[in-house]
């Protein structure tokens, strides 16, 4: 379970906290999505149905980094992407003042990677068939961290939207997903959608688009089976009883895996190497996206689209890599850092 400092919480009550919080949950958001796309791009077309699942995810990982963007704009504050110290540094903790043991790294695929990191990473506080690790009082998770934004919003009331509506981005999502922030009531209808996108709620394992959370997508994947309703549940059954993972079989080889590098760096590849040429390819093609997105978000929110696109050539760059010998009977992969054409 990752939880957040208390010092993060009690910033939220002083001057400009709320945007400095607003700020944190896009790098947290961020944080995510280059450890599940490492392992994503290290299974092979043989573990489709996994593969599947984990895309889902990350696009809407995606999502609630673009309503934490709207958010902040919403309330006068302008998201800060392009930059160096945007990206974490892999291995170590993820950003926003988090206070836990786990530490993420860029590994290939594996169950355990599945069950150690991913399903820590988005454990809600009080997670469903599975036991709850006692948390101090003076943490909380990021759901509750979320709520804790939603409530300091309301305390704020409407007086503090005064961002250019002109900055909210749209398309790309559902228009039931991804809307316009514009006032206490929707901004705390896209904080609800983050959190139950990604934990679901206290009593089911759904969102309310009948949708897993992103916890039990992952426990599916754990266990090898789609988690499914127990038919005709008699009254009173408890909630962690109301479904069961027998649902159809997850199928998962681990030879197809490819056997790419953990925790790569640029430093790592020799400067004559064909990993280094394509190392460096990758790099200008993640932080072309993080360019984007910045753009995106700060004013020239029709620049959504080249942002997609390169996310997709990302995937490509880095299927060529994993590809390629690099030492130990390892192949190489993507490093994930900050690399702009011109430096």
């Amino acid at each position: 379970m990752i939880l957040l400092s208390k010092q993060l919480i009690d910033d939220l009550d002083k001057p400009g906290g709320l945007q400095r919080a607003l700020q944190k949950a896009i790098e947290l958001e961020h944080a995510t999505l280059p450890t599940y796309l490492y392992s994503l791009y290290s299974l092979s077309d043989d573990n489709a149905e996994i593969a599947g699942l984990v895309l889902e995810v990350i696009m809407e990982e995606m999502l609630h980094f673009a309503v934490a963007c709207n958010t902040l704009n919403a309330v006068g504050g302008s998201p800060d992407i392009d930059k160096p110290g945007f990206i974490p540094s892999y291995p170590g903790h993820l950003p926003g003042g988090v206070d836990s043991s786990l530490c993420v790294h860029l590994r290939r695929f594996s169950l355990e990677h599945v069950h150690n990191t991913f399903m820590s990473i988005e454990e809600p506080e009080d997670p469903l068939h599975f036991p709850v690790a006692m948390a101090a009082v003076d943490h909380v998770t990021i759901g509750e961290y979320y709520t804790r934004i939603e409530n300091k919003i309301a305390e704020l009331g409407e007086g503090i939207f005064t961002g250019d509506p002109a900055l909210q981005v749209l398309g790309g999502f559902s228009p039931d997903e991804l809307f316009p922030i514009t006032g206490v009531t929707s901004a705390k209808k896209g904080i609800e959608l983050i959190r139950q996108q990604g934990e679901g709620t206290t009593t089911s394992p759904v969102d309310p688009e009948k949708e897993l959370a992103h916890y039990y997508k992952f426990a599916e994947i754990w266990h090898g089976r789609h988690l499914v309703a127990v038919p005709n549940p008699p009254p009173g059954t408890p909630d962690d009883q109301k479904y069961r993972y027998d649902g159809p079989v997850i199928p998962f080889d681990p030879a197809k895996v490819l056997p790419v590098v953990d925790d790569p760096k640029a430093s790592k590849y020799p400067a004559t190497s064909q990993a280094h040429f394509l190392n460096d390819n990758f790099n200008y093609a993640y932080t072309s996206l993080l360019k984007a997105l910045h753009l995106t978000f700060n004013g020239q929110p029709n620049r959504l689209d080249s942002a997609i696109a390169i996310m997709h050539s990302m995937r490509e760059l880095a299927m060529e890599m994993m590809n390629v010998p690099f030492e130990n009977c390892e192949n190489a992969g993507p490093s994930f850092e900050y690399q702009p054409v011109n430096k």
